[in-house]
């Protein structure tokens, strides 16, 4: 068993999910007083619940998990009085349903990218692409990914190399900005398998050896798929802005392919351009046997 196995991604992730939001709230941000001393930062139960149009008891049963089949309404209603964007309402519903379903899935299960999908990564010469899994694991990736993230000592999953690798604060010109994406893209991946087991290894691994990452995760953030370009500065080649895709793979619904791009004509072109030669496959020596 890891050391790590104490730490589960969605234990009652849907009342983690509720207490962390209204925690950011202030009563005056939706026109309720203010006065009378709060012991804990954010809104009151009962505020949320009246705003809601719902009981305080029922709110209180669905933060303790122990209300099992809320209402699409009734969830919309509650995401409406915490502001929630549209990946945080998707990501409530989804916690909202795992929990009404909640099945134990085997402990076991080994996520693998199928030989035509890496002969299509190896194909792509000019373009680093990598397959990521539930746990945003990356489970292969192309020469070009390969010189991409050659300084990373962390390479087996995105979470780890930006928390845990030293080399990461040098190699994202904005920390800070990928930090907070990689929390919110495990969120979310959090919200569409909650019972993976390696989310829950992999949380409880992050949040022991790193400050950064259990602040960011406390605060519940979630976010599926971006288009915010990548800065970055590799050692080789120097700065670097690549704009990213993410596509679902059909036959393997829960990977993503993920592909990076520089802006053709830019110097991040010509940056990854070289990157490209400097690792480059050798030419097969001549044949002088004939």
């Amino acid at each position: 068993m890891s050391p790590y196995d104490d730490h589960p991604a969605a234990e009652n992730a849907l009342g983690g999910f509720l207490r962390a939001r209204r925690a950011r709230l202030r009563p005056e941000d939706l026109g309720l007083p203010s006065s009378g001393r709060r012991r804990v930062p954010g809104l009151r139960r009962e505020e949320v619940a009246m705003l809601a149009g719902v009981s305080t008891d029922y709110y209180t049963r669905l933060e303790q998990g122990r209300e099992r089949h809320p209402s699409p309404q009734m969830l919309d209603a509650v995401a409406r009085v915490l502001r929630l964007d549209a990946d945080a309402v998707a990501h409530l519903h989804r916690l909202a349903d795992a929990a009404a379903r909640r099945t134990r899935r085997p402990a076991q299960r080994t996520e693998r990218v199928a030989p035509h999908l890496r002969r299509l990564l190896d194909g792509w010469n000019d373009t680093p692409a990598f397959v990521l899994g539930t746990a945003l694991d990356v489970l292969a990736r192309n020469r070009l990914a390969e010189a991409l993230f050659a300084g990373f000592t962390h390479s087996d999953n995105l979470l780890r190399m930006t928390y845990l690798d030293p080399w990461a604060r040098g190699f994202h010109r904005d920390w800070d900005r990928a930090a907070e994406s990689a929390v919110a893209a495990l969120r979310h991946a959090a919200g569409l398998d909650p019972d993976h087991p390696g989310l829950g290894r992999l949380v409880g691994e992050l949040s022991v050896k790193s400050a950064d990452f259990r602040t960011l995760w406390a605060r519940h953030d979630v976010r599926g798929k971006t288009h915010e370009p990548k800065l970055l500065h590799h050692a080789e080649v120097g700065d670097l802005e690549l704009h990213h895709e993410s596509f679902t793979v059909n036959s393997a619904p829960t990977q993503q392919l993920v592909v990076y791009q520089a802006e053709p004509g830019t110097p991040s072109a010509d940056a990854l351009a070289l990157l490209g030669s400097l690792n480059a496959e050798p030419a097969p020596a001549p044949d002088r046997t004939s």
